[in-house]
Parts: structure tokens; sequence; C-alpha cells
């Protein structure tokens, strides 16, 4: 399995041999440093922990520590550097990173809720409209309501690489997250 660490840095376009557009996200390796190894027998399961520290913002967020479960962590020692070249053009790979954070929103645009009438003395145009049945007397867990919307762990899969060089990947399609964010690209071959 192939890891890297990397900071997003916008979109843009490339094109192919036949001069077709490809819309590409461009991301930045971020300097990884394996700083533990897990093992089955003292952590009760196998992964390496890796830290990175980013590149564009310092100040904010200087250094991120994630997590990567393998089937063997016998290449790995803890204080080597996470190799950017193990990716190549045309891999597949899958980004998680966190979506933009989009603050409060109502159930219309949150869930997707029909408006009530507008006319006739309706006076519940962008209301919910009723919670909850005479039993069980409450609001049931898990309701769709208006709440915060965004700033959750997304995961793209099936995603190609595109180009790469020793400072940057380009991966075809959009990848969740603001620019600047970080992101982890993960292939499973």
């Amino acid at each position: 399995m192939k890891f890297i660490l990397g900071q997003k840095l916008g979109m843009t376009r490339v094109f192919d041999a036949d001069g077709k557009v490809i819309p590409v996200t461009r991301i930045a390796f971020l300097p990884c440093v394996v700083s533990q190894v897990k093992t089955q027998d003292k952590d009760g399961y196998v992964s390496v922990q890796v830290s990175a520290h980013k590149q564009l913002d310092e100040k904010k967020n200087p250094m991120r520590i994630m997590e990567f479960r393998l089937d063997d962590v016998s290449g790995y020692k803890k204080g080597e550097e996470v190799k950017t070249d193990q990716f190549a053009a045309g891999d597949i790979v899958e980004v998680t990173a966190k979506s933009k954070g989009k603050g409060f929103a109502g159930t219309i645009k949150r869930h997707g809720f029909h408006r009530g009438p507008a006319s006739h003395g309706g006076n519940n145009v962008r209301e919910p409209g009723s919670i909850g049945a005479q039993q069980p007397q409450r609001v049931v867990k898990g309701k769709k309501m208006a709440g915060h919307m965004g700033a959750t762990t997304i995961t793209v899969k099936n995603l190609k690489v595109i180009d790469i060089n020793k400072d940057t990947i380009l991966i075809s399609g959009a990848v969740p997250g603001p620019n600047k964010g970080i992101v982890r690209v993960v292939s499973k071959q």
C-alpha cells in the first residue's frame, strides 16, 4: 500500500495526448516522517504513524499526525522519511480530507426539504414542519433538522494520478476540502 500526506493547492486543467481537457487537483507533497510503528504484539493492530509539517501555513497548524493501517510494517522504521516516488502516473488512488465547513444551515439547504405554501395564509414557508409523533414524546435521534453543515471527513475513491513530479501530484477530478487543507492520498495497488 502506498500512502502520503499532502496539501491541496487548488484545481487546474491539463490536456492529454488527444487534446482532451482533464480537470485535475494539484496536491503538494508534505515532508512525512515515520513517528511510530505499531505492531500486533505491542498495540493490538498493525499501522504506521506519520507526522508531516505543513508548508504553506507553518504558524496555524505546524504539524499533522495521521495513521495508516497496513498488512506489513517490516519496511518502516521510526524516523525515516516516507518517499514521494512511490506513486506513478496511472495509479488509482483514494483521497480523504475534511470538507469545507458551511456553518449553520436550514433544512432546505442541508437536507433538500421542500418549501411550504407561500400564499393563502401559509406561514411555514421555510420551516421543517412536524418533527415527531405522540409517541415516544421526544425528538428521535438522527432526525433531519437544521444545524451545522459540512466540516466532515469525506473519502473520494477511484481517482487517477495524471502526472507526478518531486513536489506535486496531479489527480483527476475534485478532491474534498479547502485550498491549503491537509489530504491523505492512499493507493491500494
